[in-house]
């Protein structure tokens, strides 16, 4: 028969447990001295004699050390008293090197705790992420994009998370809420939003020079944009070879979708109940788009749902502006081209995607309390701080993502701020009302009109007849 633990044990073991987490934690600093011991015996209702009792206990471990006539005093810890928090990331982040950064500011603060950071393939991040977890291996801490955090949803996984929200974020007062949004689940939010990013347009400076644009120029609708793309596009009607494009964008689900939402084009009815792909919005914006590959010869013909063709090429100049995110935009640190970004235009109405980042907390973790500290620090001032300084990125904290005293030349465009033009007309890939399957779907069927082997017309019936046999299926 087991032993009742007694009331008494239940305060000792309760003032051992948090004395120890506040120091491994670093709410109390090596150095500092901790409360005195009639004030522990107050706090914990304990007698000093089971006060000190425990006090050597802890100096046993080497986590104080007793200074006669004045109290007990955090030490500096050795590698042997430290735990270790597991960050887990993915391998093809641009925040990588800011990561590490912060990692290094947090052990600083922390002499306690020391922060293993995991690089985990981006192919198939999920499965490995949810694998690792689930055989108790995976890390304590570990980054979610937006869809990322589809796929947990929508494979039941949720439960692998342990909520947390740090008590220092008010969502509406520090934060946006279309960022919470993303990560938002049974109005609950089981992960802390990290970093975003809204689809933008980055511009070549240098292109648009050569052309004769005025640097006031404007880019309000789609005729501009095509205007633009016209004058900015070089050997049209000479050799038929096109020596630099005016505009490029890739046919991935995270980027052709801004024009459909231009023109209030929708993939689904409100209620889900069934797809409205083929009305008329749809195929008014994905005419405008094929018009710029095929008629006006503007844009490359990238049938491939890769983000990185169209970015790849604006680095080298081939393009003069290309739909991208502040994600990518870290790619041109210091780089040799002047560019700088702008927001989408519109059609019917004003409209991007915005896409997320956001930190996990491990149901399985041992560390909880340890692996909070580091979340919490990851979206304090500071951190996010370091994230705006050292990268393009955009912070969760709105203090510090409009702070333009943290705009660094060679780091940052000068119209970083575009971002918040945007911020009140973005709609998140989830609000699009689809889920991964669906859009899987819609990525393959699309190749028929992205090699100008179908017209829109027929691809949006075909999607749409499609998406309701799957509907049909949900239903059964």
């Amino acid at each position: 028969m087991l032993k009742r633990k007694s009331v008494f044990e239940n305060r000792y073991n309760k003032f051992i447990h948090e004395l120890k987490e506040e120091i491994i934690s670093g709410k109390i600093k090596p150095g500092e001295f901790i409360l005195p011991e009639n004030t522990l015996s107050k706090v914990y209702e304990l007698s000093r004699v089971s006060i000190r009792k425990a006090l050597a206990e802890l100096v046993e471990e080497g986590l104080i050390e007793k200074i006669p006539g004045k109290g007990n005093r955090v030490t500096i810890p050795n590698d042997t008293q430290k735990q270790t928090i597991t960050l887990g990331w993915f391998s093809n982040s641009y925040e990588i090197e800011i990561i590490r950064k912060i990692i290094k500011r947090f052990e600083q603060l922390n002499p306690f705790t020391k922060v293993n950071l995991q690089i985990l393939p981006n192919s198939q991040y999920i499965y490995n992420l949810t694998q690792s977890l689930k055989h108790d291996n995976g890390p304590d801490v570990f980054i979610v994009s937006d869809y990322h955090f589809r796929e947990l949803m929508e494979s039941n996984s949720l439960d692998m998370l342990d909520p947390f929200l740090p008590e220092h974020v008010d969502i509406e007062k520090d934060s946006y809420k279309q960022v919470f949004d993303m990560f938002t689940y049974n109005q609950t939010v089981p992960v802390t939003p990290f970093v975003f990013s809204p689809v933008m347009i980055c511009y070549n400076r240098r292109m648009f020079e050569e052309a004769g644009i005025s640097k006031n120029f404007k880019m309000e609708n789609w005729d501009d944009l095509l205007e633009l793309s016209t004058r900015t596009t070089k050997g049209l009607q000479s050799d038929s070879i096109i020596k630099e494009y005016g505009f490029c964008f890739s046919s991935s689900t995270n980027r052709w979708p801004v024009f459909l939402l231009q023109n209030k084009g929708l993939f689904m009815a409100e209620d889900r109940s069934k797809s409205v792909m083929n009305r008329k919005e749809n195929i008014e914006a994905l005419n405008y788009c094929g018009d710029l590959m095929y008629k006006h010869q503007v844009s490359p013909i990238f049938s491939h749902g890769s983000n990185e063709l169209a970015e790849n090429l604006f680095m080298r100049e081939g393009a003069a502006m290309i739909l991208t995110t502040y994600y990518f935009m870290n790619e041109f640190r210091d780089h040799k081209i002047k560019w700088d970004v702008l927001p989408p235009p519109q059609n019917e109405t004003a409209g991007t995607l915005l896409l997320g980042g956001a930190l996990g907390i491990s149901a399985n973790s041992k560390i909880k309390e340890a692996a909070q500290a580091l979340v919490s620090f990851m979206v304090s001032t500071e951190a996010q701080t370091l994230l705006k300084q050292n990268g393009c990125t955009i912070p969760m904290l709105r203090i510090v993502a409009e702070d333009n005293n943290l705009l660094q030349p060679g780091v940052h465009p000068e119209q970083y701020n575009a971002f918040k033009e945007v911020m009140g007309t973005s709609k998140t890939i989830r609000d699009l009302g689809l889920t991964i399957e669906e859009f899987e779907l819609i990525e393959r069927e699309m190749q028929f009109f992205w090699a100008n082997m179908e017209k829109a017309e027929d691809t949006c019936k075909r999607i749409e007849e499609l998406l309701n046999l799957k509907q049909a299926t949900y239903n059964v």
